[in-house]
């Protein structure tokens, strides 16, 4: 794609250096919407390069690939200053894993790393884990330009960065000698061919001079200068939301903040022939910038793992085990093959296990069973939930408890050749122990290779009206007074002026950052596994559960990604269903199955009068008002 100005000339342009709202409080538009206006403009490709992660990037590849934009996979990182070794004065003073939020300019130097291919990416997700890891704390990353340099392997393009960067701030705090000897140590590190130096116009008098120096240096240490934009927003619209964002970091009011922030809102996309405008003066940068972009560019896809391999028997493949292991579970359950306790069981066990195989979810169904089995050893009540209650392999493996072939349950709602992706078997735990079931997970296959998913915490409402009404200098107990009396829809436009409704500008702006990122949180029990270390697909970081860590991506994201994902849910049901099932043994000496018990008549009489209080599934207000009217009599009428 490329730009055409009335002359006939062409221009092509690919931004090498944005921010989205993954950046947390730093960038002032989703993924999505940058993508979008980056299609409009016609841009070659488009760069994501979040502060330390790589949170946004499905989001962005899928968004991208709807349209047809190129798209370049990165980071903006925050090295810590002992990692300067050349003699050169420290660019950015800061402790080691500084945190960025409560200061109104965080401390560090900035490197914008970008992936030139998948080993690239797998690279630079390890890297980012690592240095997250080493902190020690969540939001504390610690990069060393050594280990980055250790880990590049010349699958990487470095820029120099922003006005936080190590050269930039090098000549202008120190002057041109000590930016040189920044750059020096850059391409000493990370080979020349892989170093660019980055220029940008964001309107500043003292731009012009700084470009001229930082091209100087470029040459004279024979690196391509490059243009870029350092993008924080889509369209220069945003720049006000941005003010905002950057106040709720910092955690003071705008008016206390103006002296830090950019003078004018330039830092939006731009389209290639306003960028060959602004930076006429250096001519080849903006082409340099697309061509750049275009090298650098793949589809994430190319990264998508598999399933770690499970290990089985001498003899047989997983898929041959599984036919064994649910062989054995159904002689126990339905009778042998000849004589079968149940019409039709082996007939339907068989159909199933034919399109497992022909699927290649073998491994998938041993993974879980092997959760399962461990739960069983350890007396840990637990039940595949859902669909997976229609498989009779399920039943037979034990996975799941109640008997689909005389239930009369349809095994397609679960798994057929035309769904796309791997069953979902989520599994009940009780509640007090699935600890244990996650620690046995983590031990089986390794921190390598498993890894808990995030739960992006994104603005509410009532969040929105109390982070922005802060940064726009109201009291606190008129914004907590607002936030209260709120609901989404007032955020998005019914606001009113005066007395003690909600003011415009507060209800427009609270309304753009409504279902922004706010920060990571741990989800409650997704878990993915992959045949290769996870850190190579996602970084890890730490979360707020002391010795816990969580990928940078949610369930959605890294089902989109191509991870799968294993739901290990604490259920407090199944609490009480194993206290009571105890007090029974120990009060009457007699053994429960749950599993076991008949379906009786009495019981779907109470489900007809919504008789459910206390009943799992069953006892919600809409539950409660539906049963009278379905009347349920058999099971299936619960399904």
């Amino acid at each position: 794609m490329h730009t055409t100005e009335s002359n006939g000339t062409h221009h092509r342009y690919a931004e090498l250096h944005c921010h989205s709202n993954f950046s947390f409080l730093d960038g002032a538009s989703h993924p999505e919407e940058l993508v979008g206006e980056a299609a409009r403009l016609g841009l070659e490709a488009l760069a994501l390069t979040d502060h330390n992660g790589l949170y946004g990037v499905v989001r962005f590849a899928r968004t991208a690939e709807s349209v047809g934009l190129a798209t370049v996979f990165g980071a903006e990182l925050t090295l810590c200053p002992a990692t300067w070794s050349s003699g050169a004065s420290s660019p950015v003073a800061s402790a080691p894993g500084h945190l960025r939020t409560a200061v109104p300019d965080p401390p560090g130097a900035h490197l914008v790393v970008l992936a030139r291919d998948p080993t690239g990416y797998a690279r630079l997700s390890r890297a980012i884990a690592e240095a997250q890891l080493a902190g020690g704390r969540k939001g504390r990353p610690v990069f060393t330009l050594e280990r980055l340099a250790g880990l590049h392997g010349g699958h990487w393009l470095v820029l120099t960065g922003c006005r936080k960067g190590p050269v930039p701030t090098a000549l202008t705090g120190e002057g041109p000698a000590a930016a040189r000897r920044a750059l020096a140590e850059l391409v000493e590190h990370f080979g020349r061919r892989n170093v660019a130096v980055e220029l940008w116009d964001h309107g500043d008098p003292l731009d012009t001079a700084r470009n001229d120096a930082l091209a100087q240096l470029a040459i004279e240490a024979g690196v391509e200068p490059v243009a870029t934009n350092n993008v924080h927003y889509a369209t220069a619209s945003g720049r006000r939301l941005a003010e905002v964002l950057a106040a709720v970091r910092a955690r003071r009011p705008l008016e206390r903040l103006q002296g830090w922030l950019p003078a004018a809102g330039t830092a939006n996309l731009r389209a290639a022939a306003e960028q060959e405008r602004r930076f006429a003066r250096w001519p080849g940068v903006v082409a340099a910038a697309a061509e750049l972009g275009r090298g650098c560019a793949f589809d994430l896809r190319l990264v998508a793992p598999g399933l770690p391999p499970f290990p089985v028997p001498e003899g047989h493949d997983e898929q041959s085990w599984l036919v064994e292991l649910t062989r054995r579970g159904a002689e126990e359950r339905y009778g042998p093959r000849p004589h079968e306790r149940v019409a039709g069981a082996w007939a339907q066990i068989d159909h199933e296990l034919e399109v497992i195989g022909a699927l290649g979810y073998g491994g998938y169904f041993l993974i879980v069973w092997d959760i399962v089995e461990f739960c069983r050893r350890h007396d840990i009540y637990c039940q595949g939930r859902g669909s997976a209650a229609n498989s009779a392999v399920c039943y037979a493996l034990g996975v799941t408890r109640a008997d689909a072939v005389s239930l009369g349950l349809l095994f397609e709602r679960f798994l057929s050749p035309e769904r796309d992706g791997p069953p979902d078997i989520d599994v009940d735990i009780e509640s007090g122990r699935r600890q244990e079931v996650i620690a046995y997970v983590f031990e089986r296959y390794g921190r390598q290779y498993a890894a808990q998913v995030a739960n992006v915490i994104t603005y509410r409402a009532r969040s929105a009206i109390r982070d922005v009404g802060k940064a726009l200098g109201h009291s606190l107990d008129q914004v907590d007074r607002w936030a209260k009396g709120v609901d989404r829809g007032d955020v998005l436009g019914r606001a009113g002026e005066g007395g003690d409704g909600l003011p415009a500008p507060l209800g427009e702006l609270a309304g753009q950052v409504l279902d922004f990122p706010r920060h990571l949180g741990l989800h409650s029990g997704g878990m993915v596994l992959c045949d290769r270390p996870v850190i190579e697909v996602c970084p890890v970081e730490w979360a707020r559960h002391p010795g816990r860590t969580a990928l940078q991506w949610d369930k959605d994201d890294c089902a989109a990604a191509g991870l799968v994902k294993f739901d290990l849910l604490g259920l407090g049901m199944l609490d009480a269903l194993h206290r009571c099932v105890d007090l029974v043994r120990a009060a009457h000496a007699v053994e429960i199955d749950l599993a076991r018990l008949e379906q009786e008549e009495a019981v779907y009489d109470m489900l007809c009068r919504a008789d459910t209080v206390g009943v799992f599934q069953v006892e919600s207000r809409a539950q409660m008002a539906t049963l009278p009217r379905i009347k349920p009599r058999c099971f299936s009428d619960l399904v």
